[in-house]
């Protein structure tokens, strides 16, 4: 009963005059965007159907330009063949049951709210995986983002010097990469970051800013003859928040307007489309751990790439809606089948870092 009542008053004591209402508006939970569509590369989706399927890609072979003089007899280079496969070896499911009872009774349709919520769950995992699968790891369990740094690739690699994560170890920046930091650590440690804050009259010797790092990014890229057009960067939260902070006034003036979301929030920033996701990796306790300049256990991971890097292929084969052969109740359940291969590792970029 919602109305205290008075000491010693007697009617209507067990308060049953006053109905419990409950609203059919229902509270939804927020929902992240997903942002693996717009980066990666779907040509292939069209190509699989079932678990197991696999396609095969062939490279473009490498040409050798030889000198030439008058009279010289030509001799004509053999072509390779190569090619490496992506494969569906992804798979999740969602299956729930709503009694014949509960569904006459309730006031709200469960089965609609839950398959929404089950769709939004099978999207979601979906990007963790595929984000953390190309910046080199992996989920510990799922609906979670990828914690554990792989050590096996998926297939054959694209390229034979890439790592077992299938990326390049020189497209991977570290601390050591920044010749302004000059603490005594691991050149292999997380990235410091904080930004460069107004009036600042020379580099920082301890940290890397944001934007320091996005350039150094844009100039792997570069050296890698990576395209322009078609470039992204997806960042975390922590790393936008402490990119707000840079003295830059265009950098400023470009988050005007409704302000930051979750997915894209910059179309050009050093010919980067910039993104932003809950669902990076972070290891440890992330890249909001801060106070810890020199260590490798605690960071969160930023990448940034080019459209072509990596391919993605899904399918959602089955989604279906039965009687419960063991109660009085409907099963619905769904699978959703996907597969990801990295196609191009000079294409991508990583940085680890935490806040300092």
């Amino acid at each position: 009963m919602a109305f205290p009542s008075a000491s010693g008053y007697g009617n209507l004591p067990n308060g049953v005059f006053s109905p419990v209402i409950y609203s059919k508006q229902v509270q939804l939970a927020f929902r992240k965007s997903s942002v693996v569509e717009a980066i990666t590369n779907n040509d292939y989706f069209g190509e699989i159907n079932n678990f197991g399927d696999s396609v095969k890609i062939i490279k473009e072979p490498e040409i050798t330009v030889k000198s030439y003089n008058r009279g010289t007899q030509i001799t004509a280079q053999d072509l390779d063949d190569q090619d490496f496969t992506l494969v569906v070896d992804q798979g999740n499911y969602f299956a729930f049951k709503v009694d014949d009872i509960e569904s006459a009774h309730s006031h709200v349709n469960f089965m609609s709210l839950a398959t929404d919520r089950a769709g939004y769950r099978l999207r979601d995992n979906y990007d963790q995986d595929v984000l953390g699968y190309l910046t080199g790891y992996q989920q510990s369990a799922k609906n979670t983002v990828a914690d554990t740094a792989r050590t096996a690739a998926a297939g054959t690699k694209a390229v034979s010097t890439a790592g077992a994560d299938e990326l390049l170890s020189s497209m991977k920046l570290k601390k050591g990469d920044f010749g302004n930091i000059t603490t005594s650590s691991a050149g292999d440690h997380s990235i410091p970051l904080a930004a460069r804050l107004p009036g600042a009259t020379s580099m920082p010797t301890d940290v890397a800013s944001p934007l320091m790092v996005i350039a150094r990014m844009a100039r792997l890229l570069d050296q890698q003859f990576v395209d322009t057009n078609g470039r992204w960067l997806v960042v975390d939260p922590v790393f936008v928040e402490i990119l707000k902070d840079e003295d830059s006034r265009l950098f400023n003036s470009d988050f005007g307007g409704s302000g930051l979301q979750n997915g894209l929030v910059i179309n050009n920033l050093h010919g980067f489309k910039v993104y932003v996701s809950n669902n990076l990796p972070q290891i440890g306790t992330g890249s909001g751990t801060t106070g810890t300049a020199n260590q490798n256990t605690n960071y969160g991971v930023v990448v940034a790439g080019h459209s072509s890097a990596v391919a993605t292929a899904e399918q959602i084969t089955k989604t279906e809606s039965y009687r419960d052969p063991d109660s009085f109740a409907d099963i619905v359940r769904g699978m959703h089948l996907y597969g990801r291969k990295i196609l191009r590792p000079e294409g991508i970029v990583t940085a680890k870092y935490n806040a300092a």
